[in-house]
């Protein structure tokens, strides 16, 4: 057998008991939830590690997840409250990160969007697991200018920007075909036009103008490394929280 057959030959053996190990694993009971824990030892964070302004040091981070390769780095948890004082909260994708603040885009009537409105404050968490970090923001929220919202509208694949057409976000819909049905009609009448369809009036993007900005670094034993950004008179104070 040549070097190039024992290599392959080597690699099949490997897969099989890897695949073993996992149906082993699957099978056995699962550890009690209470049972599961991480020490975290990556690293450290103190006032010296810190930029004078939290965007600054947000984006240090954001760079370094994005050159860690982790899955979805920009994904964040968006927590809203309505005017009933409900709190909900989904995951979305950050999509600008300025002197301004935090930008994603939506459905201003989904869900999300009602509440943004009712209570014009939203507060955001990136949870870079990999990196043993997060970063928790709390802000008020305005629209982005509509030219802002119609240029990125149309950097997006067509069938995303027939989607925002389609879908009636957050109401309740009868079927999945239901849905695919809306699809093709958009499609039908937008899909033909030279530059696709332009962005619906519901549609844009929101603002997340930070008042608080929170860098957690985790520590060994539960002993994190907690800094937090407060705006203070034009300015920002930075201040280590307990653990």
């Amino acid at each position: 057998m040549d070097k190039r057959g024992a290599s392959a030959r080597l690699l099949r053996v490997k897969a099989v008991r890897v695949e073993a190990r996992m149906i082993r694993r699957m099978n056995m009971p699962a550890p009690a939830l209470a049972d599961l824990r991480k020490d975290y030892k990556l690293a450290s964070l103190g006032k010296r590690d810190l930029a004078a302004d939290p965007i600054v040091q947000f984006n240090k981070w954001m760079d370094e997840a994005i050159k860690a390769e982790l899955p979805e780095p920009t994904a964040m948890n968006l927590a809203t409250v309505s005017a009933q004082g409900r709190p909900s909260a989904r995951i979305v994708l950050l999509k600008g990160c300025d002197e301004r603040g935090f930008v994603f885009y939506s459905n201003y009537e989904s869900r999300k969007g009602r509440e943004l409105g009712e209570s014009q404050w939203a507060a955001l968490t990136f949870h870079w697991v990999e990196l043993e970090r997060q970063v928790r923001i709390e802000g008020h929220v305005e629209k982005v200018p509509d030219a802002e919202s119609d240029a990125y509208f149309k950097s997006r694949p067509l069938a995303s920007r027939i989607g925002a057409h389609a879908s009636p976000q957050s109401e309740p819909i009868g079927s999945r075909e239901a849905l695919m049905a809306r699809v093709a009609a958009a499609t039908a009448r937008y899909g033909i036009l030279p530059d696709g369809p332009p962005r619906p009036a519901n549609w844009g993007g929101y603002l997340i103008v930070p008042e608080r900005v929170e860098f957690w670094q985790g520590r060994r034993s539960r002993l994190h490394d907690r800094l937090v950004y407060m705006r203070q008179f034009g300015g920002w104070h930075i201040e280590r929280l307990a653990p």
